[in-house]
């Protein structure tokens, strides 16, 4: 076949323990289930940051998020940077965004960047309204979780809903026949705060819902995470509460599966299942009580919140397939620009997953590394936000020394986190895939501590810059002698 179709189906905030495929015994996600079914699950796959728009961009750019300075919520891609739509578009690709997640490219990108963008139906600002608003008192303890239980109805077009009806307008009346087409669905579910109308939010069983990693199950963890429950008064959610919050966090995930559904339906509609390549992944996980957290932490690199579960279906692509070897999210790029025969123009850090999906035995990588956090003298650069997420920034900024810049690299049987301001630590990954036990400084295993330690400096040195692939002139011509002023 020439060039595939591709469609990128990207919800927010999506552990991989969540989806039925990847591991989880509750989970009600069908359609997700189905599409690894019929293509390629990465069950070892790694986003390289905690924070939606830092992830999203280097998703997109295939740059990790030291390298441009890329490590907040408002330094986002430049017209001048590259992107993947961009190379997309210009190797011949029609290339549509459906909704308006303005958390990834600045002014101007997103149009730069795509031939139809934004809604073809728009959100209904009410139905958004009572998304975002909270049943309980501020000082209640659900509140503080983010947790507003049952809103909404069935008919209500909230922000992801009017975005999947734009996907399948799209589809439906615009998608060309003649050039090859990429469509990027970005959905805010399952972010919290914890919220969906029924049916979704009496499908799972409360009594069904595993307890999360009790906080006193944490040995040597990073400092953030007592001050982040303390600030929040985390500590006086019940069991019963963890077990609501997960059963609502689950409805979300599978009202995510259902308009998955509704997508590769729409597809299948308009004769184009055989050409086109679906990506299913997020940008990163959720808490969700594990340590006595929920949300999430630009420094926090836990596998809860970076573990990624990546499916790549469709056209040519082998079905069933499994790759269990490290990938990372950046070497999303590279794979999709070598199935549609476009060609970056600038450095990355992607390698193409082909090879490994041709056999799984490949080693792809022999880690895969995720960063995070700031410098102190960062503190000026800070997040400041309201609603309930008003504490989380009000910690960072009164103390960045507990959001400080980390690193992780994680082979297939151990972990290495470098913190800049706290202790380091080591995980066994095979007696621990939770990564609870810090076992830093263990003498036994010292020689791979210091090993793991190297490979991640190696990794930041190979990573530390980009040089542009087009040169300025080494002597340009300049204007010689005094200039008029400027009026």
């Amino acid at each position: 076949m020439g060039s595939p179709n591709f469609v990128f189906f990207m919800p927010d905030q999506l552990r991989a323990d969540a989806v039925g495929c990847f591991g989880s015994s509750v989970a009600k996600t069908p359609n997700i289930d189905a599409l690894a079914a019929r293509g390629v699950r990465f069950d070892d796959a790694w986003a390289q940051h905690p924070v939606c728009g830092p992830s999203r961009v280097s998703l997109l750019t295939g740059w990790y998020t030291h390298v441009a300075g890329h490590r907040t919520l408002t330094n986002l891609i430049e017209d001048n940077e590259p992107n993947l739509f961009k190379t997309l578009r210009t190797a011949g690709y029609h290339v549509a965004i459906a909704g308006d997640r303005g958390d990834v490219f600045a002014p101007g990108v997103t149009e730069a960047s795509s031939d139809m963008c934004g809604f073809l139906e728009p959100p209904d600002r009410s139905a958004s309204i009572e998304r975002w608003t909270s049943p309980f008192p501020d000082d209640h303890r659900l509140h503080r979780a983010m947790y507003f239980g049952e809103t909404g109805t069935a008919d209500s077009v909230d922000f992801d809903e009017a975005t999947v009806r734009t996907a399948e307008r799209w589809l439906h009346d615009h998608s060309p026949d003649d050039d090859p087409w990429a469509l990027w669905v970005p959905l805010i579910f399952p972010h919290p705060p914890f919220t969906v109308e029924e049916p979704w939010f009496s499908l799972h069983d409360r009594s069904d819902m595993p307890l999360p990693i009790a906080r006193t199950d944490g040995d040597g963890k990073a400092g953030f995470m007592e001050a982040y429950r303390d600030i929040y008064g985390w500590g006086d959610l019940t069991d019963d509460d963890a077990r609501e919050i997960a059963a609502t966090y689950h409805g979300m995930v599978s009202r995510v599966d259902d308009q998955l559904g509704r997508i590769v339906a729409a597809i299948e509609a308009i004769g184009a299942t055989d050409d086109t390549v679906v990506v299913f992944l997020t940008d990163h996980g959720e808490y969700l009580g594990d340590f006595g957290l929920v949300e999430k932490w630009p420094s926090g690199l836990d596998p809860c919140i970076l573990r990624n579960p990546l499916i790549i279906a469709g056209a040519d692509l082998p079905a069933g397939r499994v790759v269990d070897r490290p990938v990372e999210l950046v070497d999303v790029l590279p794979t999709v620009c070598d199935l549609a025969g476009a060609e970056p123009q600038h450095t990355h850090f992607g390698r193409s997953l082909l090879p490994a999906i041709a056999d799984p035995g490949e080693i792809h990588r022999e880690f895969a590394c995720s960063e995070g956090g700031f410098r102190v003298s960062d503190d000026h650069l800070l997040e400041q936000a309201g609603f309930i997420y008003e504490a989380k920034a009000r910690l960072q900024r009164e103390r960045p020394d507990l959001v400080g810049t980390a690193m992780s690299l994680r082979t297939p049987t151990h972990t290495y986190v470098h913190r800049r301001y706290e202790s380091d630590e080591f995980y066994d990954r095979t007696a621990d895939p939770d990564e609870t036990t810090n076992l830093i400084g263990r003498a036994d295993d010292l020689d791979l501590q210091h090993e793991l330690l190297g490979l991640l400096l190696g990794w930041l040195a190979d990573s530390s810059d980009v040089i542009p692939w087009e040169a300025n002139p080494r002597r340009p011509k300049i204007t010689h002698g005094p200039r008029p002023a400027e009026s």
